[in-house]
């Protein structure tokens, strides 16, 4: 039996099993992660709210321009000539056609559809239509772009495509007093790394908000910080998320322990011995780290296939310290991500069983109950997206 029209295409007994109370719940149906019927309602209830589409940094310098997201949610970025960033929706007022083709970037005076040549100032607003010139009754002011809501928070840009999502406010609320301390906003992206992913984007949200896992297959990251060290956190917003201890001894997450660079300045006693792990709902991963801050910023393509970016943002003065090498965090994060990966995409193999059945959460697993009822209650209507 499935949920009335309007909810989710999932079983309601499956629903109900993972909204019980944690300790009888049950992990969501296996629809959420393997039929595309289920990804095509996320992409118009869940990723048509607010949801990250990248870092200020994207988009450097006047006429600055990237695409991101998929349809229906496409999205073009533009820095105009009064320095702010603006979103549109990625479609020409002409014949719809993409402005710009997605993951891709751009610098120009205006905008340009490629099928027919319209093209648009910085703004938004029509420039130009070719052979309009002389159409009676035809006018410009009609046919500017579709401007969507945007926030710039800390640095990272969050696009409400529907224009009908909650106050950016309420979506981050008790996010400030957890994230502020770090400046992200004024630390430098040093690096970044690509990756394609053959899962489903929940499945790397699960992951990463346990370390029940961790013993079994991150021996470095374990030992650095205990897996049952920390605790999760109680937000009043959006956002999920918990903090990790790092053992005596160490001063940050890489391979030695050590760090290659300067802790933030300005963090208490806690931040400097622990890393914050947050999920920006729906779609940003954030750790914050005494000496750095890494996203994974996920991208989902397909019921089985996300692209995820890694970003690694240090102090500015740290990273233009001459001989800097950013390697001690990269390389730990990008091996970690990928025994990650390995788990996420045999999890996605497995699903696709027609024997797969949600399983219980363990003890250790009250960070993925937290997401599983927060997509749960999406699912249902309940809990807005």
């Amino acid at each position: 039996m499935f949920k009335q029209q309007g909810a989710a295409p999932v079983p309601a007994d499956g629903l109900a099993a993972a909204l019980a109370p944690f300790g009888q719940s049950r992990m969501l149906p296996r629809e959420a992660y393997v039929d595309p019927t289920v990804f095509a309602w996320e992409q118009r209830h869940i990723f048509s709210g607010w949801s990250c589409v990248g870092h200020a940094s994207d988009l450097a310098g006047v006429g600055a321009q990237k695409a991101v997201g998929t349809a229906p949610n496409t999205t073009l970025l533009v820095r105009a000539e009064d320095d702010v960033i603006r979103a549109f929706a990625n479609t020409c007022r002409h014949r719809g056609h993409e402005l710009l083709a997605c993951n891709t970037v751009t610098k120009g005076r205006g905008v340009v559809c490629p099928y027919h040549s319209w093209s648009y100032r910085l703004d938004g607003r029509l420039r130009n239509a070719p052979g309009f010139g002389d159409v009676e009754g035809f006018d410009r002011d009609e046919f500017g772009l579709a401007e969507l809501r945007l926030v710039n928070w800390h640095g990272w840009l969050f696009v409400d495509p529907s224009g009908q999502d909650a106050e950016f406010a309420d979506h981050v609320a008790g996010l400030d007093e957890v994230v502020g301390p770090y400046h992200p906003a004024d630390l430098t992206i040093v690096a970044r790394h690509s990756y394609e992913l053959a899962t489903n984007w929940k499945v790397i949200a699960e992951n990463y908000q346990e370390c029940y896992h961790c013993s079994t297959i991150h021996p470095e990251l374990s030992r650095i910080s205990p897996p049952t060290s920390g605790e999760n956190l109680e937000l009043k917003g959006t956002w999920m998320g918990g903090w990790m201890s790092i053992v005596e001894g160490a001063e940050t997450m890489s391979l030695s322990g050590k760090s290659g660079g300067v802790a933030i300045a300005g963090l208490g006693e806690r931040e400097l011995r622990s890393v914050m792990y947050l999920v920006g709902y729906p779609n940003l991963l954030v750790s914050l780290h005494p000496d750095y801050v890494m996203t994974h910023l996920m991208t989902p393509l397909a019921a089985d296939r996300t692209h995820v970016e890694c970003a690694w943002a240090f102090p500015k003065d740290v990273a233009a310290t001459p001989g800097f090498d950013p390697s001690y965090a990269v390389d730990f994060w990008d091996l970690t991500n990928r025994q990650d990966w390995a788990a996420c995409e045999s999890v996605q193999r497995g699903l696709t069983s027609p024997h797969a059945r949600p399983g219980p959460l363990a003890p250790d697993e009250d960070g993925v109950y937290q997401f599983v009822t927060r997509v749960a209650k999406a699912y249902s209507g309940a809990g807005g997206r």
